[in-house]
């Protein structure tokens, strides 16, 4: 840290919170146990002090059927359960922070408000990338309760409205979380919808080869994709609807349109009153969240946290981080013990139609660009039992340090995603190795698991790759792969008459030990690179190849994850069943 600030008193007479929602309430929640004696005031500049704003969109579908359940509490329930003092509709406009007060204004006027301890709880605030039109009435952001009504207002009205047969139109700029979110929303209240991403796959923080099956899903659904491109304007049209048009030219009509590209921290105040920010705008904070004001705390998402394994620094707007940060503030205002802060990992998970994507710790780009030398492994498992009736795929990638300590993981599937990703972030947590997971005894019975779980299985493909056992390729590889080796595919005939990568010599695994003379014979002096279905019938051909000292690898995450990570390889080397 760049400060080093003195110790606050351990008993203030006066606590103020400026804002609510995760961060801001669980601070007071929290003081108030602590201390039955403090002046705890929340300043919140909306009507809502504290809502489930991770359930918006699940309004908006109609699953949550009641708009109030998302009111977790009011001024008034707050006072009657916990003696706050709630003050919504109070906007802080700046912080004295010699004479520790802070302004308030208000509908009624403004007012100056003294503390002996501040905690800003200021949050996040819509990134407005530059799209011409961005102020249409028929433009919407879906972060907090009124942008949820504007919102909701509209589609209610598109489809009372509507003519017989008519079907309207939204698209959906920013494929992000929320973005997804609200695209399976809108689409559950029977809009066509188009989604906007600039990068080139949805789901950003989701390694493309995954991304894909997200993607995947939701052209299963109706929504139409438009990757690698930015919406540039939005125009009205003479029949009350707007043209939203791309950098690629492409004119998109809408009948709505909703805007998610992203979040900065709400620093502003802050800023104005001189506490130290990093470099993305994040106010900095110590492990206690106290700013460079020994009386002034920070939260949420308007901090900056350092993020696992990739020792970057910066803001990560996640509720989980929020709500313990200001656990954290209360105790150090109070004198309590603290929990050391831990790096934020970043876990978070999403669902897409039928589908479940879930992350934890940093992806493969950006271990890459912190130059963290690391491993890939893929496993395709079954959630459960495969005996058992129901069982779904569920993908894993994950990333290891060479010395086997485990550094991230994603995972997408239909079923088990949740439960998989969860044991993962806490062995994240827990520094643990290829060797831990493989030894984990995790819950077993056919409809929740297997014998050897897929958790499990990735602690065993990765000791295998670490160790030398298995030697590797990836998907990136193909081209060299393509030029410099032997392809043998051992999958069965028929799986390769369906697609294959040409060339490439197809022996089904099971042959493989009678014809080890026509695999010498193709590859010459060439390598052999080796490629199933899923990574497991490849994996014991090349033990048999190595075994019969021929140079083998086999493909990390098989076919499925190939065509995954390049599509165009089964439209190009298909072959049409006979």
């Amino acid at each position: 840290m760049a400060f080093s600030p003195t110790s606050s008193p351990t008993a203030p007479r006066r606590i103020v919170i400026v804002g609510g929602v995760a961060g801001g309430m669980s601070a007071a929640a929290r003081a108030r146990r602590l201390d039955e004696g403090a002046e705890i005031i929340v300043l919140e500049q909306s009507d809502y002090v504290s809502f489930a704003n991770c359930g918006l969109p699940y309004h908006l579908s109609g699953e949550i059927e009641q708009r109030d359940a998302l009111l977790l509490h009011t001024p008034e329930t707050l006072a009657a359960a916990l003696a706050l003092d709630v003050r919504v509709g109070s906007r802080v406009t700046s912080i004295d922070r010699a004479a520790r007060t802070v302004s308030v204004a208000t509908a009624e006027g403004t007012y100056d408000l003294g503390y002996d301890a501040l905690l800003l709880a200021t949050g996040a605030v819509a990134v407005r990338p530059p799209i011409d039109g961005l102020d249409d009435a028929a433009v919407h952001s879906l972060r907090t309760i009124p942008d949820l009504d504007a919102l909701t207002v509209q589609v209610d009205e598109l489809l009372a409205t509507r003519e017989e047969g008519q079907q309207p139109h939204a698209v959906v700029v920013g494929a992000g979380f929320i973005g997804l979110e609200a695209v399976e929303a809108l689409a559950a209240r029977g809009l066509r919808v188009e989604l906007v991403e600039l990068a080139d796959h949805v789901l950003p923080p989701l390694d493309p080869e995954l991304a894909a099956l997200v993607g995947d899903e939701l052209r299963t659904h109706g929504v139409g994709l438009h990757l690698g491109v930015a919406a540039k304007s939005i125009v009205p049209r003479p029949d009350g609807g707007r043209t939203v048009t791309l950098s690629d030219g492409t004119a998109l009509t809408a009948d709505v349109v909703v805007v998610n590209v992203g979040v900065r921290p709400a620093s502003d105040l802050a800023r104005e009153a001189g506490l130290e920010l990093g470099h993305q705008g994040a106010v900095r904070v110590d492990d206690d969240q106290r700013t460079s004001d020994p009386h002034i705390w920070a939260v949420g998402d308007a901090v900056e946290v350092t993020q696992a394994v990739s020792g970057l620094a910066g803001p990560v707007p996640l509720a989980g981080p929020a709500n313990r940060q200001g656990r954290r503030a209360a105790d150090a205002m109070l004198g309590h013990r603290t929990t050391p802060q831990a790096p934020v990992l970043g876990t978070a998970i999403v669902r897409v139609f039928g589908l479940t994507a879930a992350v934890t710790g940093p992806n493969q780009a950006t271990l890459r660009r912190a130059g963290i030398d690391h491993e890939v492994v893929r496993v395709h498992p079954g959630h459960h039992a495969g005996y058992f009736p129901g069982t779904e795929q569920v993908h894993i990638v994950a990333t290891f340090s060479p010395d086997g300590r485990l550094l991230g993981a994603q995972a997408v599937g239909r079923a088990g995603v949740d439960k998989r990703i969860d044991v993962l972030a806490t062995a994240l947590r827990a520094g643990m190795s290829a060797d831990d997971l493989a030894e984990l005894e995790l819950a077993y019975a056919p409809p929740y698991g297997s014998a050897k779980d897929p958790v499990n299985m990735l602690g065993f493909v990765a000791q295998n790759v670490l160790d030398g056992t298995m030697p590797q390729w990836h998907p990136d590889e193909l081209d060299d792969v393509v030029a410099h080796s032997l392809v043998l595919d051992v999958r069965s005939r028929g799986e390769y008459e369906r697609g294959h990568v040409e060339p490439s010599l197809n022996i089904p695994h099971t042959e493989l030990r009678d014809r080890l003379g026509e695999v010498r014979e193709a590859a010459g002096e060439r390598p052999v690179s080796v490629l199933c279905a899923s990574g497991v019938r490849s994996h014991i051909a090349t033990r048999v190849l190595l075994a019969a000292g021929v140079d083998a690898r086999n493909l990390s995450g098989g076919w499925l994850t190939l065509v995954a990570a390049r599509p165009d390889v089964a439209a190009r080397t298909a072959v049409p069943a006979a």
